[in-house]
């Protein structure tokens, strides 16, 4: 009996739509970019509960006629392509003619589309692939697309989209990636009837401050490199702009964004010793290539893209780059302008100075080894009159001083027998206090041996457990600033911002909300001291995005690591005594003595044993 058959075209654009669309921001990119493709200079992309009640794309593209508009959902109906060798001269976004019928095997569609040498256009409806109607309709030039309850023929994939603010934030990213390569077209993003974002037409570097916010705008770099293989432009951040995470990096080739770890890879080496460990920058490429000469069709969502010459390129964007950061100087421009200036004298060799004579004391019967006590020392170092110039000659402290001095000082009782004579049982000291050691570790005796206490990571976990308390019960003090800052998130933080700002309230930092996604900083949680508060409310908030929680208690967990990372004590720091003693106190009334929030060890034990075996 046969049991090999073919799937039906409904199940086969179900299982093609599980690489396509895996959320409603894949509907937004495939859409966008067919309507980029149109030739379209206004597009509108307008959601309702962040894409899974309905997406909506309105574009004023050259639309469609009503035999291309039906045929359009096709599996493998294209435009874009007539024959395989089309595949090594794509200048288009789309080619494979897989979107519209992935789109439209999950969720229910409707079109509205004219062409412009049409007087009419037409309006059709399908659902999970299903054909329901077509009619002529009045419309303006171009497409309306309207996409609804997403998965709705698929419950399983419906169940495992996130939370309205995650989806959205992904909704942002995809169309960021888009927006960045086409400044000359209008954009506007509406959620729920209420616009989010309109990007206006203009320059490249006015796209990228849209979409990023002012402050990105002044530690942009241009670079720009031309050769025979490609042409790289764009912006790469200055040194100075250099972070260790919310950065924004970005490659794209012909109009295409793509990941290159390869290229970035070239990016980090072109800031070789310029940045801090840890730490890299923002950039902005663009890569315009002979489209015979990269492979563009090697994963469904087509940011996988190879390279015929892709070590040659890195040299040329490594280069560039260089050069780009080469040209940046941040040491200020001399002054030669001396109009008005308080006169500097010039030496002038024919004119006779007289020089001061150096005057000497010296007192020939000083012997610093005839001093053997307190009134030896103190005869021999009596002053000699030499003229106008006597001085006095400083003793040399003698041995019995020395050893006066260390049984009158302030150690622990039996601490010098430890030197006199052998270690016995009697000998150790009563009380012994932790001490610090190279300005990193504190170190306490135990009965079983010696207690090592990273104080950094001794710090971190002490002040994460009082933020912790803080964001549970409210409680955290809050320091006014001097100088209040602005902080501007980019938009794709924005859905997020609902959450994570009262929480960074809660630890104590007072935000003052200046619309657009802008926040004044005007207090910090006590105790900070002169650290960069908009920087530091930047990356509280990039952590928690990049972390993607939602569960208060979890983004109160990032958010107090994160706080404490930053505010801990830094390795170097000499502490007091009492300082000392009140770390190892603080750090033994915490919950979790062992570990740093992040799970770093904070003790490490040497034994007793393990001491005598070095003797």
């Amino acid at each position: 009996m046969d049991i090999i058959q073919l799937l039906p075209d409904s199940v086969a654009n179900q299982i093609a739509a599980g690489e396509v669309i895996q959320r409603p921001a894949s509907v937004i990119k495939e859409l966008v970019e067919n309507a980029i493709d149109a030739g379209a200079h206004n597009i509108q992309v307008l959601i309702v509960d962040a894409g899974k009640t309905s997406v909506q794309v309105i574009d004023d593209g050259c639309g469609m006629s009503d035999t291309d508009a039906r045929l359009s959902f096709e599996r493998h109906a294209t435009s874009k392509i007539r024959q395989a060798t089309d595949l090594f001269s794509l200048r288009t976004m789309g080619f494979r003619g897989e979107a519209l019928a992935s789109i439209a095997a999950v969720a229910q569609v409707t079109l509205q589309t004219r062409a412009r040498d049409e007087e009419v256009g037409t309006r059709l409806v399908i659902s999970g692939s299903r054909f329901e109607g077509q009619e002529v309709v009045s419309c303006p030039v171009g497409s309306n697309f309207l996409i609804e309850n997403l998965f709705f023929n698929v419950p399983a994939r419906r169940k495992f989209l996130k939370s309205n603010s995650t989806e959205m934030s992904n909704i942002v990213q995809a169309l960021e990636r888009i927006v960045l390569v086409y400044p000359d077209i209008n954009f506007t993003l509406y959620n729920n009837g209420m616009e989010v974002h309109r990007y206006q037409a203009g320059t490249l570097k006015q796209r990228i401050i849209d979409v990023f916010g002012k402050r990105i705008g002044k530690d942009l770099l241009p670079i720009e490199a031309t050769t025979s293989l490609c042409h790289i432009s764009g912006f790469v951040g200055s040194p100075q702009s250099a972070r260790k995470k919310g950065n924004n990096q970005f490659f794209f080739v012909n109009g295409r964004y793509m990941k290159h770890p390869y290229f970035h890879k070239a990016v980090l080496t072109a800031f070789d010793r310029l940045l801090p460990e840890g730490e890299q920058v923002s950039y902005f490429i663009y890569f315009d290539v002979n489209p015979e000469e990269i492979d563009v069709n090697i994963h469904p969502v087509k940011t996988e893209i190879k390279f015929q010459n892709e070590q040659s390129i890195w040299q040329i964007l490594m280069a560039a780059v260089r050069d780009a950061v080469g040209n940046f100087s941040d040491v200020d421009m001399l002054d030669f302008d001396t109009e008005g200036k308080p006169d500097i004298p010039v030496f002038n060799p024919d004119e006779n100075r007289d020089i001061p004579a150096p005057r000497i004391s010296f007192n020939p019967e000083y012997n610093p080894f005839t001093a053997t006590d307190d009134k030896a020392g103190r005869s021999s170092s009596a002053a000699v009159a030499s003229g106008s110039g006597a001085q006095k000659v400083p003793q040399a402290a003698s041995f019995a001083d020395f050893t006066r001095s260390r049984q009158q000082s302030s150690a622990p009782k039996g601490w010098e027998t430890l030197f006199d004579k052998p270690a016995t049982e009697e000998a150790k000291p009563l009380a012994v206090f932790p001490i610090q050691l190279a300005g990193q570790y504190i170190v306490c005796e135990t009965q079983k041996g010696l207690m090592l206490i990273d104080q950094n990571r001794a710090s971190q976990r002490i002040l994460y457990e009082q933020y912790m308390k803080s964001l549970t019960e409210h409680s955290a003090h809050t320091q006014k600033v001097l100088f209040p800052e602005v902080v501007q998130f980019p938009p794709a933080t924005h859905a997020l911002l609902d959450t994570v700002i009262p929480e960074l309230t809660s630890l104590g930092f007072e935000l003052t909300n200046l619309g657009g996604g802008s926040y004044s900083v005007e207090g910090t949680p006590a105790g900070l001291g002169g650290m960069d508060a908009a920087a530091l409310v930047s990356d509280l908030v990039q952590t928690a995005m990049d972390s993607g929680i939602n569960v208060t208690e979890e983004l109160h967990s990032i958010l107090a690591t994160k706080l404490s990372e930053e505010a801990a004590s830094p390795i170097g720091v000499i502490m007091s005594g009492e300082e000392i003693e009140n770390m190892v106190k603080q750090l033994f009334q915490c919950s979790v003595t062992r570990y740093t929030p992040s799970g770093k060890p904070i003790i490490a034990l040497i034994t007793n044993d393990e001491i005598a075996r070095k003797f």
